[in-house]
């Protein structure tokens, strides 16, 4: 059964217990993408009208703001392992022990040359054994994939940074012409035209403005010269 994320009175018994000096545990729901089903702890509670995202959850070395539907009450218990079941854990098996050849002094009634031949394939078998103890060399971990996110709204372009879960960059403002040649470098049809659209309908909305602001001081113009006049 999905984890259901947080309820209005779930998230005020957060801000009591956050009030109180503790950290309250949270699991993540599949909201949450790849997240879900780690455990992480509320450290803060923003305001929820300048965004929706006003949960901050400490996850690993990371602070980062989450919706209450990205995270649900974590169940008592969760993330720790009880004590009888730690104790009844087998202990990690030891390496086997490398059998080493046996040799056994014998004194034949044959002329000694003829002893030379068992021990021969002795020392053949005790060559041949390193080969298989060799240890596979480990295999190199990759590193966690880097997303960078432009985006745009209400009418400010920004610009973040993200490895894997780890903020590398939190959003910043950039300029029109910046986002304007960053999204030239993304060979994709109607990408570039959406942005163009953007900034087209931001030149139309300012040039309104200006010319409003342009009549309002024609306006006060005419105001003060007439004063001046009266004089």
């Amino acid at each position: 059964m999905a984890v259901q994320g947080l309820s209005t009175d779930e998230v005020q018994q957060i801000r009591e217990s956050l009030a109180a000096g503790r950290k309250p545990r949270v699991v993540f729901t599949e909201a949450a993408g790849q997240m879900a089903g780690q455990l992480g702890q509320v450290v803060e509670l923003t305001d929820p009208a300048a965004s929706e995202e006003f949960v901050v959850v400490r996850f690993g070395r990371d602070e980062l703001p989450f919706s209450p539907a990205d995270v649900a009450i974590a169940p008592k218990g969760a993330g720790r392992k009880p004590a009888a079941e730690a104790k009844s854990e087998p202990a990690p098996p030891s390496a086997p022990a490398v059998a080493e050849p046996e040799f056994v002094l014998d004194t034949p009634r044959v002329p000694a040359p003829r002893r030379e031949e068992p021990k021969v394939e002795q020392q053949q078998a005790v060559e041949a054994k390193p080969a298989k103890r060799a240890v596979k060399a480990a295999k190199p971990k990759s590193p966690a994939g880097l997303t960078v996110t432009l985006a745009y709204a209400e009418g400010e372009w920004t610009v973040a940074a993200q490895q894997g879960t780890k903020a590398l960059a939190r959003p910043y403002v950039v300029k029109p012409a910046e986002a304007l040649r960053m999204v030239a470098l993304v060979d994709v049809p109607g990408v570039q035209e959406a942005v163009e659209q953007i900034l087209a309908a931001e030149r139309a909305e300012a040039e309104q403005q200006a010319e409003k602001l342009r009549a309002e001081l024609a306006e006060i113009e005419a105001r003060l010269a007439e004063l001046r006049e009266a004089r």
